[in-house]
């Protein structure tokens, strides 16, 4: 019988290092974000284990990291007064790619001191993106509590190997030393590297200082320079604004913060600001920009909010954090912890991230409640007061009508986007109708001024609100005094098919299927339409035949008063204008052909009788033809639609008027 033997996987050391620092990281910048969190986190675990143990502070209880370069010796150098290593931890941790020292740091906690850690490696190859950028790494250390002559010395050109040896070492903690390889020389500039820490770094706990510089003029005609002072100037801010007490930040300091994030000089409409607790935690602080920009419908632009991890820049935009229909807000998520891939530069799925999405849209469908109901309360208090109140007070700050008009469309998205909050999306939207121009009308507001025996809620799309307005679908509306909804966004007939009722009351299009107005319509008038039908039978029958090509059916109609046809689709077909929008996006539509509704009573229609009732001329056909076709597309044009062959359309007219 054969023996089983297990093997180790083998490893080419140099080629996984090549792999770590340029496969992983699509940015080189990211070393120094890396180097930095490493030295966050040795300052870190300084100050748990100094709780049982203050000697280890050593008689400097004031901890920070120095960023330093040598443009001589083409250096960076990163240095902490952290925890530090021993001889053994530098071997072990840096000797070993992928072992994270916080990660068994972490793993020593338990209880309370494990909840309260803020640390944040936990891959144990953050350190190698060093070689991103240098072509050797020397390390220098001296763990807190042990002699100065127990220091260590690191050294490795990330070739596979590496060498340690003992020095003697005054301060405790760690100095990184990046020997930068020749096309990387551009980083030995101090603005650079505080542009770098600026953006990454920025909000760690830890003060991070570099040497000040100040401008020389040149002498001999030479350029000037920036020259290193003596000095050491603190180039972050060291203080995150979330994670400070609500009470203690200013409204002047949320805006300034918005539009630093935000790059928008004009103040949000709302914020909102809060600390997450449970089995995921996490800091919110999200805002309602004032104004849309410009690329806001194109939906492959990178937007998102800006993810932080411990206060440690991870990503700009971290789409996953809210759905595609609140792309517009902006804002800083800071969890304790997120799935991130290795080089975190990409957030993972998971049930946290799932956890933050839907609290931050909860979170911004509550401010956009609130600025509703506000603006409503505030229009009622003046609609009640008296004209010599309403005169001294202020008028109601529209904020919004104002975000509404900016964001109204791109939130009917969520229609369709996000079930879960159909209901309370609905809520929010706002609409024009057959009562007023402004687009204030809540479905709310609608269905509290429905008329009895209403049954439903009507609305109509269209390409414009004037073609909205105008239409003759809604000449039977205004006659009886019904309202209609009008809607002219390109969104509105896509999202519409996500919301079939609300409250209980089925929306209705007026421009799908036959009219039925229930009990709003007695029973004189259906008899008149019945009759209407019967009568018309013949004539509805030739126009059919005349227009097959162009035309599913035609009916008599009750909903027109003045106008003498209408187009109409199906009661589940696909509205022509909805087929229009399609084809212009280039998407593939199946050939869609409206239901022409006429108007026995207009003359027009008349006319087209008297021709069909001309025996066995010719000419007479030929002229029913040209009208019934010039009916169409007069229908078609009312509708915001254009005629299939124009000069044809433009033909026929003018032979109907030359007589």
């Amino acid at each position: 019988m054969a023996s089983t033997q297990t093997h180790s996987f083998q490893a080419e050391v140099a080629q996984l290092l090549h792999l770590v620092t340029h496969s992983l990281y699509s940015n080189p910048d990211i070393f120094m974000r890396e180097l930095i969190s490493n030295a966050s986190d040795a300052s870190d675990k300084l100050r748990f284990e100094a709780l049982a143990q203050p000697d280890l502070y050593e008689g400097q209880a004031d901890l920070q990291v120095r960023v330093s370069f040598d443009k001589a010796a083409k250096t960076i150098t990163i240095t902490d007064n952290g925890i530090g290593m021993s001889a053994t931890e530098a071997i072990e941790h840096l000797g070993t790619i992928a072992k994270s020292g916080t990660k068994d740091f972490m793993g020593r906690l338990t209880g309370d001191q494990k909840a309260d850690a803020q640390l944040i490696g936990q891959f144990g190859v953050g350190f190698y993106s060093g070689f991103i950028v240098a072509d050797k790494i020397t390390v220098e250390s001296r763990r807190a509590g042990l002699p100065a002559s127990e220091g260590v010395r690191w050294v490795s050109g990330g070739t596979g190997d590496f060498s340690t040896e003992a020095i003697t070492r005054a301060e405790r903690g760690t100095s990184i030393t990046l020997h930068l390889r020749e096309d990387q020389l551009d980083y030995l500039n101090g603005y650079k590297l505080k542009s770098i820490i600026s953006q990454y770094s920025d909000h760690i706990s830890l003060p991070i200082l570099m040497p000040k510089e100040e401008w020389k003029e040149g002498e001999n005609d030479q350029p000037g320079e920036m020259v290193r002072t003596d000095e050491w100037e603190q180039v972050n801010e060291a203080n995150a604004l979330w994670s400070r007490a609500k009470k203690d930040i200013t409204p002047e300091q949320y805006k300034a913060f918005y539009q630093q994030i935000s790059h928008d000089y004009a103040d949000p409409l709302a914020w909102s600001h809060n600390k997450v607790e449970g089995n995921t935690e996490y800091t919110q602080l999200l805002y309602i920009p004032a104004k849309a920009p410009f690329d806001l419908y194109q939906r492959d632009s990178k937007r998102g909010l800006k993810l932080y991890i411990r206060r440690v820049f991870i990503m700009d935009d971290a789409e996953a954090l809210l759905p595609q229909y609140l792309r517009f807000v902006k804002g800083v998520v800071d969890a304790s912890d997120l799935p991130l891939n290795v080089s975190r530069e990409i957030l993972q799925e998971s049930r946290d991230v799932k956890a933050i999405r839907e609290g931050n849209t909860r979170r911004v469908l509550a401010m956009l409640e609130d600025m509703a109901k506000k603006q409503g309360e505030a229009a009622d208090a003046a609609a009640t007061s008296s004209d010599d109140t309403r005169d001294a007070q202020e008028s109601p700050t529209p904020d919004y009508a104002k975000f509404y008009a900016e964001f109204g469309a791109v939130l009917k998205e969520g229609l369709g986007e996000d079930h879960a909050n159909t209901e309370r999306i609905a809520k929010l939207l706002r609409f024009a109708s057959t009562t007023t121009d402004s687009t204030s009308v809540s479905l709310a507001d609608y269905k509290a001024r429905m008329k009895e025996g209403q049954e439903a809620i009507y609305y109509i799309t269209a390409d414009t609100f004037a073609a909205a307005k105008s239409s003759p679908q809604l000449e039977v509306f205004r006659k009886k005094g019904i309202e209609v909804l009008l809607m002219a966004d390109r969104v509105d007939e896509w999202a519409l098919n996500f919301l079939p009722e609300f409250d209980g009351t089925p929306l209705q299009s007026v421009a799908k299927g036959a009219v039925d107005l229930g009990a709003l319509q007695d029973e004189d008038e259906k008899k008149a339409a019945q009759d209407a039908q019967e009568a018309a039978r013949p004539l509805l029958d030739k126009l059919k035949e005349a227009l097959k090509d162009k035309a599913e059916d035609v009916r008599a109609t009750t909903r027109l008063v003045d106008s003498p046809a209408c187009l109409v689709s199906q009661e589940h077909g696909m509205s022509t204008q909805l087929a229009r929008m399609l084809k212009q996006a280039g998407q593939p539509v199946p050939n869609v052909k409206p239901v022409l509704e006429i108007n026995p009573q207009h003359a027009l229609v008349q006319k087209l009788q008297a021709l069909q009732g001309e025996a066995g001329a010719d000419a007479a056909s030929s002229r029913f033809d040209d009208l019934a076709h010039t009916i169409f597309d007069q229908a078609l044009l009312a509708e915001g639609g254009l005629p299939e062959d124009p000069a044809a359309y433009v033909r026929r007219v003018n032979a109907l008027l030359a007589g």
